[in-house]
């Protein structure tokens, strides 16, 4: 299995490259965002999800690390193939699409090529508690709950009580991260303990 190619890039398409690697050329599926940073005649370094079918062996590649594990994490998606999860790469960002699963913005999700209003909540519903901690998501929405000791939490204080107290009802951390974020949004960064425990409970309840 290949799992990074590094080489220069001989030539881009609408969705593919070929990274020569010692004369031997590689064709390597990509999303556009990808696409749009390899620039002919120029060293890539892409992380490569290898797919071995009967018929073909198909390599992708990534910019990074983490936006491979978001395209295996869209695969185990019914509905989504590589093709619909490149597409999703390509509208968004891994910080942006970790932000959209967090928030259950199934809008945001749905902008990608391919992807309907049923595909979008499969993948805002079925990742919800598979997303890698969502490491990388907004700051200031997401990442509440932090993941490790009370020093590593990000967010206002009374946010991060809220998760607790979410959390402690029996609610996984990343769902209760997701509905104070949407709370914290809707309210504002004034917003008491109280009031986004409430909301909160009423996005879990949607």
């Amino acid at each position: 299995m290949i799992g990074k190619l590094t080489g220069k890039v001989d030539s881009v398409g609408p969705d593919w490259a070929i990274i020569d690697v010692g004369g031997v050329g590689y064709v390597v599926h990509c999303s556009s965002r990808t696409l749009s940073r390899l620039k002919a005649g120029e060293t890539a370094r892409l992380s490569i999800e290898t797919h071995v079918r009967e018929d073909r062996i198909q390599l992708f590649g990534f910019v990074a690390d983490l936006e491979r594990e978001w395209f295996r994490l869209l695969n185990t998606v019914q509905g989504v193939g590589t093709k619909v999860a490149l597409g999703v790469l390509s509208v968004l960002e891994a910080s942006d699409l970790a932000t959209a699963i967090a928030l259950q913005d199934k809008a945001a999700i749905s902008r990608a090529p391919g992807v309907g209003p049923r595909v979008a909540a499969r993948i805002a519903a079925e990742l919800k508690d598979k997303a890698p901690l969502f490491a990388d998501v907004d700051p200031g929405l997401a990442r509440l709950s932090g993941g490790g000791d009370a020093g590593e939490a990000k967010g206002p204080q009374p946010a991060r009580d809220a998760v607790s107290a979410l959390v402690n009802l029996g609610y996984a951390p990343p769902q209760a991260s997701g509905a104070v974020a949407a709370a914290l949004k809707a309210a504002g960064e004034g917003a008491t303990t109280e009031q986004l425990i409430r909301a909160g409970l009423k996005e879990l309840a949607k």
